[in-house]
This record gives C-alpha cells, structure tokens and sequence, in this order.
C-alpha cells in the first residue's frame, strides 16, 4: 500500500514522502497514530498543493531577509569599551549585545543567528557574520573603541 507521511517515521521516510509500506503495517499504525494517509489521486493533489505553497513562502522569506542583508551587509556597529593597561579590553563583546545595538538600529536579529568566531576582547574592527537563513548569509564589522 502506497502512503505519503505527514511526520517523519524512524526507518520509513521524511515527512511528504509517498513510501510502499505493508496494508497491515500502514492500516493499523501509520494511518491510525496520524502519521500517514493512503496515497490517493486527492491526497497527492493536496501534498503537491502544499509543497508548492510551503515552496511559495520560504521564496517570500528569503526575498525579505534579503532586503536585510541589503541594508546591513558591510556596515559598522561600534562599542564604546572600557579598557585597562594596554588597551586590554575589559570583558567581551557577546552576540546579545551585538543583537541589542542591531535592534536600536531597527532591526530584529535574533542572538542565535550572529555567530562570532573569536572573542571580540580587542581594540580595532572585528568581522561578525549573520546567518538569517540557510540562502542568506552576510558580514557586519564591529568596532571597538576608548
């Protein structure tokens, strides 16, 4: 019997695939836990429906972080640091704070999607890379100054 899975299934397949599984196998545990329905001519129009509508707006989404990327990709966020002996900067910059001075700014970036490979503990430019979406990845440079 053909199904298509409307949840990922262990061992069987990702969610929308259309997989051959066994009548009983299909009947009484895919179909009757609601983690399957009978592949049918209606059933694979209504999955083809929502493939192409999920397809639609992750298209929106991507366009809209790209207008982001647009405004920000490039540009120079700077924080006025406290420093000791040498210019050694007392504490670090952390993504929260970078996340902060973005939302002052008018943007809405969430501190998990600023990844920064170092430690921002110096004086000088230091290149941060936000990652909005799989697509749509770009640099800010973070200033820190006296």
């Amino acid at each position: 019997m053909k199904v298509i899975l409307l949840k990922d299934v262990k061992k069987q397949g990702k969610k929308d695939d259309i997989i051959e599984v066994s009548d009983g196998y299909a009947e009484n545990f895919l179909i009757k836990n609601g983690l399957a329905v009978a592949a049918t001519k209606r059933s694979k129009e209504v999955l083809d429906k929502s493939l192409l509508d999920r397809h639609l707006e992750e298209e929106t989404l991507v366009s809209n972080l790209n207008e982001i990327k647009k405004k920000l990709d490039g540009k120079t966020i700077t924080f006025k640091v406290k420093t000791g002996a040498g210019d050694k900067v007392f504490g670090i910059i952390s993504t929260k704070q970078i996340s902060d001075e973005l939302k002052k700014k008018g943007f809405d970036i969430d501190k998990k999607l600023i990844n920064i490979t170092h430690n921002l503990d110096t004086l000088g430019f230091h290149d941060v890379t936000i990652k909005l979406h799989k697509r749509v990845e770009f640099k800010i440079r973070v200033e820190l100054k006296k």
